[in-house]
């Protein structure tokens, strides 16, 4: 079965960094585009980033560009998020999630259980 795991969320200071990733099996990798996502507590859950299946198309949300990078590495079917310069704003859970249609802005399969970002000033 699909399956879909995140990791490497947790507390850090204002101006830090931390890098995400998401494990996937259960699917064909090299055909499948990616996307982060997040919501934070008491809002809506809303785009981060996305990458096409080969790895060479992204989009961003306009918040986070020039500071977040969303990338795919086929080979070991697992798609990370280098999150630099983070503020107390980008605090939320942080899901992964799989679209069989290979593009970006498109309907998403299955999604990760999330992991926790916390952003102290």
């Amino acid at each position: 079965q699909v399956q879909l795991v995140e990791s490497g969320g947790g507390l850090v200071q204002a101006g830090g960094s931390l890098r995400l990733s998401c494990a996937a099996s259960g699917l064909t990798f090299s055909r499948t585009a990616m996307g982060w996502f997040r919501q934070a507590s008491g809002k809506e859950r809303e785009f981060v980033a996305a990458i096409d299946r080969s790895g060479r198309l992204t989009d961003y949300q306009d918040s986070v560009k020039g500071r977040f990078t969303i990338s795919k590495d086929n080979a070991k079917s697992t798609v990370t998020l280098q999150m630099n310069s983070l503020k107390p704003g980008d605090t939320a859970v942080y899901y992964c999630a799989s679209s069989s249609d290979g593009g970006i802005a498109v309907k998403y399969d299955y999604w990760g259980q999330g992991t926790q970002v916390t952003v102290s000033s």
